[in-house]
């Protein structure tokens, strides 16, 4: 193989779009093109609502003004006809409708009658079956236009437009064409004006009879059963076209009337036949096959497809809404008991825990951020030693150490095996049994360490979870995260902590007892979450594990869109490894069992399942945004919005931060949300198909510091450059 052959074949490779982005983008535009569909038919898409008010008649031919109901223009020319005595064509307008079609449909076949049915396409496309039941019935159907528009508003090409999507949808439900035409808001053939008339003879040219009428039964106003029979009957035993409705709104009143008006008339001698029937014509129906019948079975199909998603997609969001307003209502509920019971004057978890502590911190090309990080330790108020386990770094991580000459800080060095197998060699030369897990790139407050270990005051406490906080929150994508942090995490454990199920030690900032790990069998290499997955285990052996909030961390989180990806991509795949993992619990007996039954579906349903509904509110947004309601769309997100800001300024007020960082809460929910969509998305496609993932090391610029109150350790600022700082907006 050529040098060049290989290059196009390697180039082709490198332009292939990746399945993270290809799956999302195709789910994304089918979802909107259902949604399109869905608008189109239920005309909230090129819906014209606007009517002609009168007009001269002068250019219509007198003999069309004072001619009967039906008008032929075919061929040029310009006639029109009657009905005969005692003969009655029953016309409905408007269908089929769900509800009122069959009932009619019923009332015809019980008195053996036939009628028209002048159809729109939105609602033949819709309902199919009832105008493939009405062919079969014996009766005729018409074209009332797909969108039910003014046509003498239109253009040609709109009116053609029209026709053909009716005969489209026409030939989808029932197989069949028509030359029979009823323009909307008709009336006589004597209110047939100059801005009408041009309209019926296109009309023509393109082989359509019109068909108006000269009897209007006006059962739209609903004025009762007896007014209905009055208007609806012609005087004289004379022959007419009715106009009645089985569409359009509530038409008990017309089922009523046809019942008694049917019998009536026909034991007057009245026949109820079909249009062509009564004038003696050709049937209106023309049978397609072929290429037209399978494009019209395609399109129903594709209307029933979008109605039946888009359902799906309202109950998709309706349980969304359910889960967030639960969710929402539990953290704000749990977390004020959490905050009041570790507040209350006196609260202790047992006695005061003085005991030194191991800090393990394994780290892997951290040289940017591991001089702050032991600084930091070494201003700990409580006794502490400092294990740094250097996992294979490159980057002279372990020297950096090492040439800090610190007491109380050792290094311990191993071939590159992962974090998991960094923290159990940590865990191996320990010296104390309480042990706290931070990452390489945290910094400590210097009563971190204190904090965190008292509630091992109560012996039943087997691990606890820290207070981890965003320290470069300076940029766009880091306020975000900051918000995420203090409401999605903190504001969650909080909630977890009252329930006794807390899914997740953070990596930055977490404390455990030594014989607890190692009754569950230390850190775990199974998923790529280990520290939930050490956090379900330790659960499922009877410990508690619990939140201290004051025991504050501040780590540096990913600074560009690449990065958060390659993070939040693991989290919620190692997730979804760990509740696979210990799926078992659902049916164990004991704590194993509580935190099954309790603890995965509360993890499953707000971690997994309901984030991968969320954009739902997005999409309907916008969807309400361009097609309406616009008013009660907007209400309903700011609505949603509102209720997600009070919990986030609740939880800012419980960890004492400013408000200001909110400010940006309304662009995180438009577009952070859609971020985490995807990389969930992602994550579901990777665990369904089996993939495995690798571990991914996030870029460093060490600029994390001390947060608010602590004191500040040496910052290595100087050596990071723009391009490693760079924010996202």
């Amino acid at each position: 193989m050529s040098d060049r052959s290989r290059h196009a074949r390697v180039g082709a490779r490198r332009r292939r779009l990746p399945l993270r982005y290809l799956l999302p983008s195709l789910l994304l535009v089918a979802m909107i093109t259902m949604l399109m569909l869905r608008g189109y038919v239920h005309s909230e898409i090129l819906a014209d609502h606007r009517i002609r008010p009168e007009a001269a008649t002068d250019k219509v031919p007198g003999k069309i003004l004072d001619g009967g109901p039906v008008i032929d223009t075919r061929g040029g020319q310009e006639t029109s006809r009657s009905i005969g005595k005692h003969q009655l064509v029953l016309t409905f307008d408007d269908g089929p409708d769900p509800e009122w079609t069959p009932k009619v449909l019923d009332v015809l076949k019980k008195h053996d009658a036939h009628a028209v049915f002048f159809v729109t396409g939105t609602m033949a496309s819709r309902y199919p079956d009832l105008v493939r039941r009405m062919v079969d019935e014996g009766h005729e159907v018409g074209l009332h236009t797909f969108n039910h528009p003014d046509l003498s508003y239109q253009s040609k090409k709109r009116i053609d437009w029209e026709l053909s999507q009716n005969q489209l949808a026409l030939e989808g439900a029932a197989g069949v064409r028509t030359s029979l035409f009823r323009p909307p808001y008709s009336s006589f053939a004597d209110a047939m004006d100059d801005a009408s008339w041009p309209v019926t003879k296109y009309i023509g040219s393109r082989g359509y009879i019109t068909v108006v009428n000269n009897t209007d039964s006006e059962d739209w106003k609903r004025p009762g059963v007896d007014e209905i029979i009055r208007r609806a009957t012609p005087k004289d035993g004379k022959g007419a076209i009715v106009l009645m409705h089985d569409s359009g709104g509530n038409r008990s009143q017309t089922v009523a009337a046809l019942d008694r008006f049917l019998p009536g008339l026909q034991g007057e001698g009245y026949k109820f036949a079909s249009l062509t029937e009564a004038l003696g014509m050709p049937g209106a129906h023309t049978p397609v096959s072929g290429v037209e019948l399978w494009k019209g079975k395609a399109w129903v199909y594709a209307v029933g497809a979008s109605d039946n998603i888009t359902g799906v997609l309202v109950v998709g969001l309706a349980v969304i809404g359910v889960l967030v307003m639960s969710r929402f209502g539990l953290m704000l509920i749990l977390s004020a008991v959490h905050a009041r019971r570790v507040r209350r004057k006196g609260f202790a978890w047992g006695p005061q825990v003085t005991e030194p502590v191991s800090v393990l911190v394994p780290a892997f090309n951290e040289a940017k951020c591991i001089e702050n990080t032991v600084r930091s330790l070494t201003l700990s108020e409580h006794p502490i030693e400092v294990v740094v386990i250097d996992d294979g770094s490159t980057d002279g991580t372990a020297r950096i150490v090492e040439n800090m000459r610190l007491p109380g800080v050792r290094v311990v060095r191993q071939h590159n095996a992962g974090k998991p197998a960094a923290l159990n060699r940590g865990l191996a030369n320990a010296r104390f049994d309480l042990v706290v897990m931070m990452d390489g790139d945290t910094v400590f407050e210097p009563a971190t360490v204190r904090e965190l270990v008292q509630p091992f005051g109560d012996p039943g406490v087997g691990a606890v979870a820290g207070n981890a906080k965003v320290g470069n929150r300076d940029s766009l994508i880091g306020a975000w995260q900051h918000i995420e942090y203090v409401m999605g995490f903190n504001l969650d454990r909080r909630m977890y902590d009252i329930l006794r199920c807390m899914p997740t030690i953070p990596g930055a900032v977490g404390a455990f007892r030594r014989s607890a790990l190692e009754r569950v069998g230390g850190m775990s290499d199974d998923t790529l979450a280990e520290d939930t997955d050490v956090t379900m285990a330790l659960h499922r052996d009877g410990w508690r594990v619990v939140y201290a909030e004051k025991a504050r961390a501040w780590t540096e989180a990913p600074e560009t869109v690449q990065q958060l990806w390659s993070q939040r991509y693991r989290w919620s795949y190692g997730t979804m490894q760990a509740i696979w993992k210990h799926r078992r619990a659902l049916v164990d007996r004991g704590p194993s069992g509580r935190f099954g039954r309790v603890g995965l579906p509360l993890v499953s349903l707000f971690m997994v399942l309901a984030p991968l509904l969320a954009p739902l509110i997005d999409i309907f947004l916008l969807y309400g945004l361009v097609f309406g309601p616009t008013e009660k769309t907007v209400g309903a997100w700011f609505g949603v919005l509102a209720i997600q800001a009070i919990c986030a300024a609740y939880a800012f007020r419980l960890d004492k931060e400013r408000m200001t960082h909110l400010i940006s809460l309304p662009l995180q929910q438009l577009l952070y949300r859609q971020l985490m969509y995807v990389v969930l998305l992602q994550s579901w496609i990777t665990a369904l198909t089996g993939g495995r993932l690798r571990w991914q090391k996030l870029r460093r610029t060490g600029v994390v510091g001390a947060g608010p109150g602590g004191r500040v350790p040496h910052q290595r600022t100087s050596s990071v450059s723009g391009d490693e700082r760079r924010p996202v907006a």
